[in-house]
């Protein structure tokens, strides 16, 4: 077949394509490129900036149709490669809202894999482009990728401050890495090497976060059956390790044959087991767990194999691992309590989850944002009375400068507490102190006689570590004297 070349005119413009389909949708640099893409002034916003953008690509491509131009396969690099980006980010618009429907769909049939209607319709135009049948399944199914992780990201982890937005920018990276030619060349079926450590305050949405990336990883396309080989939702298996006993937190993870130990009266398979290879597992509170757990998980994650308890048989795990703790993973390494080689299996990426004080403290318009959100899940749909309704107690009975010692998960809860009595008095034991600061200070300023700093230091290593044996550990003081100490504080 006879090659031709793109006008220098229409090079440029797939080139700034380009750098819009491969930057972050959550960034800075993919609204300067869908602005220059668009041709629209600044004042105008990001959403018709895209629209634009996208109407224009569809121009180009269109005036290469006319002419017998638009099949991939008549070019050669570099050109091939930026009319195929042309190509793709043209399919991906049209079919935005197939993509979002199906999402809807897959969530409300759970593990059961639906059919997708829209498939033959998707591939047949990016076969007729010039893509082989392997490629238009394995972008089809990157579509659905894309469209799948934009959605959980932007509707699970909304907020307009800073850190929000930072949030949003680094687990899309987690995703796709920070450079998706990478990922669209090596890693798109690589990703299960990379674990992910979440770091954050009880509260503040880690289990959000978590859900965002085990969500949206790569599902190959079945294109004989028109269906992705999985769902979503059985690919992604979250686990909170505080709530086992020591003795069966194996057992869940890993699995036991029959008989491995008194009460094992039938096999079980765990977590590991159950896991798919395009799968992602969610070990919350990993701070938790045991030193000898920790070591196995460690073996699991170098070796990507494990054992059942009582079991000799070797599994292969082949998916992704993401961990998160509330507590201060520097203390927990100093302390001996978490493994440094453990860390260092883990941290491919520590993501910081942050505090409700600290979105609203970089933009308190974050508070109604949040309010709107929590009500539409409670009752199915925005309320601006009962935003209003609940934004005026909160004002009348916390006021501005209320911490939020709960975060997301306590600001929930009072929107309900409001809409039941029409009050909130707030969690001020919690509050009671940001006690690091309060004994810094108090040390700095001499503020403080000896009984006063013993029980702010015991209600803090208390507020950390959970125990009153742990405490007593660390101060060199009887567990008695401990829990006095710490009763103390949370009466003052």
């Amino acid at each position: 077949m006879k090659t031709t070349q793109l006008a220098s005119a229409d090079r440029e413009f797939f080139t700034l394509v380009s750098e819009a389909v491969f930057s972050n949708p959550f960034s800075e640099e993919r609204m300067h490129a869908d602005q220059r893409l668009s041709g629209l002034s600044q004042k105008a916003s990001r959403e018709e900036h895209l629209d634009a953008a996208v109407d224009r690509t569809r121009h180009v491509l269109g005036k290469l149709r006319q002419s017998g131009q638009d099949n991939i396969s008549l070019y050669v690099e570099p050109d091939r490669s930026l009319i195929e980006i042309g190509h793709l980010f043209d399919i991906f618009h049209r079919h935005i809202d197939d993509f979002d429907r199906f999402t809807q769909m897959q969530m409300a049939a759970g593990d059961a894999i639906c059919p997708v209607p829209f498939a033959t319709e998707v591939t047949d135009v990016l076969h007729e482009r010039g893509f082989s049948i392997q490629d238009a399944s394995r972008y089809f199914s990157m579509f659905y990728q894309l469209r799948r992780a934009f959605f959980f990201i932007n509707t699970s982890l909304i907020g307009r401050s800073r850190s929000m937005k930072q949030l949003r920018l680094s687990l899309w990276h987690n995703v796709f890495t920070h450079d998706m030619r990478l990922y669209k060349r090596h890693l798109w079926n690589r990703m299960e090497d990379f674990s992910t450590l979440l770091l954050g305050e009880t509260g503040t949405g880690k289990g959000a976060a978590a859900t965002a990336i085990g969500r949206s990883g790569f599902i190959p396309f079945d294109d004989k059956r028109k269906c992705f080989s999985e769902s979503f939702m059985s690919s992604y298996l979250p686990i909170n390790l505080s709530q086992f006993p020591e003795a069966l937190i194996e057992s869940e993870l890993f699995g036991h044959r029959k008989g491995a130990f008194t009460g094992a009266v039938e096999a079980h398979n765990g977590v590991f087991s159950r896991c798919s290879p395009h799968g992602a597992i969610f070990l919350d509170e990993i701070g938790e767990v045991s030193i000898p757990v920790q070591i196995k998980l460690l073996q699991v994650l170098q070796e990507r194999a494990f054992s059942p308890v009582g079991s000799h048989e070797k599994k292969r795990f082949g998916g992704r691992v993401i961990a998160a703790t509330n507590r201060a993973i520097d203390e927990l390494r100093r302390s001996g309590i978490f493994r440094d080689d453990f860390f260092y299996r883990l941290c491919s990426d520590v993501i910081t989850v942050p505090t409700l004080r600290q979105r609203l403290d970089e933009d308190p318009g974050e508070l109604e944002d949040l309010l709107m959100l929590t009500i539409n899940r409670i009752i199915g749909e925005p309320s601006r009375e009962l935003t209003d309704l609940v934004s005026a107690v909160i004002e009348k009975d916390l006021g501005r400068n209320y911490r939020w010692p709960g975060n997301v998960r306590e600001l929930e809860q009072c929107v309900r507490r409001v809409l039941l009595t029409r009050g909130y008095k707030g969690d001020h034991k919690a509050v009671a102190p940001d006690l690091r600061a309060k004994l810094l200070n108090g040390i700095e300023d001499g503020a403080y006689n000896a009984q006063e700093l013993i029980s702010d230091y015991c209600k803090l290593l208390h507020n950390r570590h959970g125990t009153y044996e742990e405490v007593a550990r660390r101060t060199n003081l009887d567990r008695r004297t401990v829990k006095k100490h710490v009763s103390g504080a949370i009466e003052t």
